[in-house]
């Protein structure tokens, strides 16, 4: 008699909107067997403002969800992404110990541990270590170095750490529903693994992941995650431009964004108008075309540089052969690729779904929800996260509530 399946939720509480996706673990494909979404409420910039108001919304994504997969949910997986996360470098080597120079367990989990081992200010901890390639006698070795002869062996590790108070605020949203998170899932790496395909994480990509309130990015190299960042910047500071510029309300300008925005200026006819209904009733106006192209495609040249800055001499176009891959709700917008292609110097596409995802989920504003449900299939079935995580970072915030 088989046993019962486990059903895991992914669930992104974003500044736009809420998405809750759930996921069947068979232990051999990953089933997307029901999906929730809610308009967001009490989210600022990826962290939450008005709990109440949070709360609301991400618990009724949850019942939708569980209401169209027919089940409750056993776990969730959390998407994590706000200006409150900072990375760092840190190295580590050590000296082979064995007469015969052969590399054991016992140097690989000491030259990790060192690694990892860089203290954090007060109030902050953990979200991820991201394990950079082992390197031997100065060789990088992609995978495990255990039995290879060598003197030295180093490692590196991107460690990601965030504000505790934040991380904080969203575990207490989803364990309001009486609901255990197993796991932190950066939502930079959960978007990058759905749109990228390992051989562009081999030969070094990109991703960008354009939201409403934050963009998230994360740079691949030698198959893994090299790089992680977020910037408390997105699809609606375009449109806050747009109400500024032409003295709109923020609805108005969305329209505006969302029909004739673009991250390249097209329009060459300087007298060129649109008008925000095109109903040409009571209210309606126009508006120079040209002008709403330039607000928004300054602001997407903005958005983009910033990135660029950040990752400073870690992105080169020589390590990043397979280029820039955008997703994203903000992705949409026409011309970004275009925009990103001259901004980094690199080829530039639009991020797509895997061809086993339904129509209704294609849509690039649900890539992040995906991969995030992606890592916690694989998490519940015992193989290693695609981030290369270590299990068990959740510890790290049980003291927040006074229990594990």
């Amino acid at each position: 008699m088989s046993s019962r399946p486990t059903f895991i939720g992914a669930v992104e509480i974003g500044t736009s909107k809420i998405t809750v996706l759930v996921g069947q673990h068979t232990g051999t494909q990953m089933v997307i067997i029901g999906y929730g979404e809610c308009a967001s409420r009490g989210v600022t910039k990826g962290a939450v403002d008005d709990y109440k108001a949070a709360t609301e919304c991400t618990h009724h994504a949850i019942e939708l969800a569980e209401r169209e997969a027919g089940e409750r949910l056993d776990c969730v997986y959390l998407a994590q992404t706000g200006a409150h996360l900072e990375g760092f470098h840190n190295e580590a080597s050590v000296n082979v110990k064995a007469a015969d120079n052969l590399i054991n367990r016992a140097d690989i989990r000491t030259v990790c541990e060192l690694a990892m081992a860089k203290e954090l200010p007060a109030g902050r901890s953990v979200v991820d270590h991201i394990r950079r390639p082992f390197r031997v006698d100065g060789r990088v070795v992609p995978t495990s170095p255990e039995n290879l002869v060598g003197q030295r062996l180093d490692v590196g590790y991107w460690t990601v750490h965030g504000q505790e108070q934040r991380i904080a605020d969203h575990l207490n949203v989803i364990r309001g529903f009486n609901l255990e998170v197993r796991e932190l899932v950066l939502s930079s790496l959960a978007s990058g693994y759905v749109v990228t395909l390992p051989e562009e994480r081999q030969n070094g990509v990109l991703v960008i992941d354009l939201g409403g309130g934050t963009t998230d990015f994360a740079l691949y190299r030698h198959g893994g995650p090299h790089t992680t960042g977020v910037l408390a910047a997105g699809g609606a500071h375009l449109t806050n431009d747009l109400a500024l510029g032409l003295r709109l309300t923020q609805g108005q300008a969305d329209k505006l964004k969302l029909r004739f925005g673009r991250a390249v200026v097209q329009t060459r006819d300087k007298g060129e108008k649109v008008w925000l209904d095109g109903t040409f009733s009571i209210g309606d106006r126009p508006f120079l075309r040209q002008s709403i192209e330039q607000i928004t495609a300054a602001r997407s040249w903005e958005i983009l540089e910033v990135v660029k800055k950040k990752l400073g001499q870690s992105f080169s176009a020589e390590t990043c052969a397979a280029g820039v891959v955008l997703t994203g709700g903000t992705a949409k917008l026409p011309g970004i690729a275009e925009c990103a292609a001259k901004v980094f110097g690199v080829q530039a596409r639009l991020g797509e779904a895997p061809p086993w995802v339904a129509a209704n989920l294609r849509d690039p504003g649900y890539h992040t929800a995906i991969g995030v449900l992606y890592e916690g299939i694989h998490g519940e079935s015992g193989r290693r996260a695609p981030s290369g995580r270590r299990p068990g970072l959740l510890r790290n915030f049980t003291r927040l509530f006074g229990s594990a």
